[in-house]
C-alpha cells in the first residue's frame, strides 16, 4: 500500500494525471463550443460563448506544467486564444446578462490590446521582454475578470429568466475566480516555477468546470436564456413567449391593475421582492408570470415600459408644457434624469425634449 501511495504521489504520476485531466477538459470545452453554436442560432452571446470555450481549451494547453521557453510561430493562434480569452469572457458576460448590449468596434480594441503582447513576443519585439509589460497584461486579465463578475451581480435581482439566473452564479463566478487565482499564482511563482500540485489543482478545476457547464448546457433552454439577436425574429416586450406551463390569468390581471390603475411603478424602490410581498407570492412565481405571461426578461424593463408610457402622455399634454422634464421623469418613477433620458431615447429614438416638441407641433396643427 505504501508503494502504491508513493507511486501516486510521484512527480511522474502527477504529471500523467495532469495531462489526462487537461485532455478531458479540452474535449469537453470543444463539445461545449459546438453545442453552443448549434443551439445559439447566431446570437452574439452564443458565438462569444463558443469562442470562450475554445479559448478555455487553448488555456488548458498553454498552462500545462514544465518550462515552455520561446514557443514556435505555429503556436501563435494558441497564445492569441489564451491571452484574449479574458476580453472574450468579459464580452460574453455582458452579452448574456444585458439584453440591450451591442458589440462595438472599440470592444475589438480591448481584445487586440491583450493579444498584441504574445504575438509581438513571437516576432522578437524588444518591449515584450520587459517585466512591466507582462505584469500589465496579467493585471488587465484580472481586471476584465472582475468586470465580468460585476456584470454578473449587477443585474441579478431584476433578471426574470429562470435558466439565466441559474447559469449566472456557477459559470461566471467560477470562471472569474479561476482566472483571478491562476493569474495571481503565476505572478507569485512565475509561469515556469509553479509547483506541480498547483498545476494539478488547476487542471482538476478546469475539468470540473467543463463537466458542470456541459451538464448545465444539456439542461438549459438556450432559446430562453440567450438574448435574442438584433436582426432576427424576437419576442417583443409585452408579448408572451410560448411555454408549456400556463400562467395564472388572475395574477396577470392583478398585475395589470396595479400598474395601469394604481400606478405602482411610480413607487420609489420598487423591486421584484417588494411587489411579490404585496401580492403574497414567492418571488419565483412572480418572475415566471412576468417572464412567461408578459414576455419580459428583466423587471426594470417591465417597470420602464409603464414609466415611459406615463412620461410620453405627460410630455404630449399641452397643459404640462411648462413642467420641467426632470419633474415628469421623477413623477413617472425614474430616480434621476440620466436613466430616464437613456431609456426614453432607446425606446423612441429621440430625446424627451424632441418628443415634446414634436407632440406640441402635432397638437397645434
Amino acid at each position: 500500500m505504501l508503494s502504491t501511495l508513493a507511486t501516486m504521489t510521484s512527480p511522474g504520476f502527477l504529471v500523467t494525471l495532469d495531462i489526462a485531466l487537461r485532455g478531458g477538459a479540452i474535449a469537453l470545452f470543444l463539445v461545449i463550443a459546438l453545442a453552443t453554436l448549434r443551439q445559439g442560432r447566431g446570437r452574439p452571446a452564443a458565438w462569444l460563448g463558443a469562442l470562450l470555450a475554445v479559448g478555455a481549451a487553448a488555456y488548458a494547453v498553454c498552462s500545462s506544467p514544465g518550462p515552455h521557453g520561446d514557443p514556435p510561430l505555429w503556436f501563435a493562434p494558441m497564445l492569441v486564444l489564451c491571452t484574449g480569452n479574458a476580453a472574450v469572457f468579459w464580452l460574453f458576460a455582458r452579452a448574456l446578462f444585458d439584453d440591450s448590449f451591442r458589440l462595438r468596434p472599440w470592444h475589438a480594441l480591448v481584445w487586440l490590446g491583450l493579444v498584441v503582447w504574445p504575438v509581438a513576443h513571437l516576432f522578437g519585439a524588444g518591449f515584450t521582454t520587459h517585466w512591466l509589460v507582462g505584469v500589465a497584461v496579467r493585471v488587465a486579465v484580472i481586471l476584465l475578470a472582475l468586470l465580468a463578475l460585476v456584470q454578473t451581480v449587477r443585474g441579478w435581482g431584476s433578471d426574470l429568466v429562470e435558466g439565466r439566473r441559474r447559469l449566472r452564479l456557477f459559470i461566471l463566478i467560477a470562471v472569474a475566480l479561476h482566472i483571478a487565482v491562476t493569474v495571481t499564482v503565476e505572478l507569485v511563482f512565475g509561469h515556469d516555477h509553479v509547483p506541480i500540485g498547483l498545476h494539478l489543482l488547476n487542471s482538476a478545476a478546469l475539468a470540473a468546470i467543463a463537466a458542470i457547464i456541459a451538464v448545465l448546457l444539456l439542461q438549459a433552454d438556450l432559446d430562453s436564456v440567450l438574448p435574442a439577436p438584433v436582426l432576427a425574429e424576437a419576442v417583443a416586450p409585452g408579448v408572451a413567449p410560448t411555454e408549456d406551463e400556463p400562467v395564472d390569468p388572475g395574477l396577470l390581471a392583478t398585475l395589470e391593475r396595479l400598474m395601469a390603475v394604481d400606478r405602482l411603478y411610480r413607487q420609489e424602490g420598487l423591486t421584484i421582492g417588494v411587489l411579490a410581498g404585496k401580492l403574497g407570492l414567492p418571488e419565483y412565481r412572480l418572475r415566471r408570470a412576468i417572464n412567461r405571461g408578459l414576455g419580459y426578461r428583466n423587471f426594470n424593463e417591465y417597470l420602464n415600459r409603464h414609466r415611459l408610457a406615463d412620461a410620453k402622455q405627460a410630455l404630449a399634454d399641452p397643459t404640462q408644457a411648462e413642467v420641467p422634464i426632470l419633474t415628469i421623469a421623477l413623477d413617472s418613477g425614474f430616480q434621476s434624469l440620466g436613466p430616464f433620458n437613456r431609456a426614453f431615447k432607446t425606446d423612441t429614438g429621440i430625446t424627451p425634449t424632441e418628443y415634446r416638441r414634436t407632440a406640441t407641433g402635432r397638437n397645434g396643427a
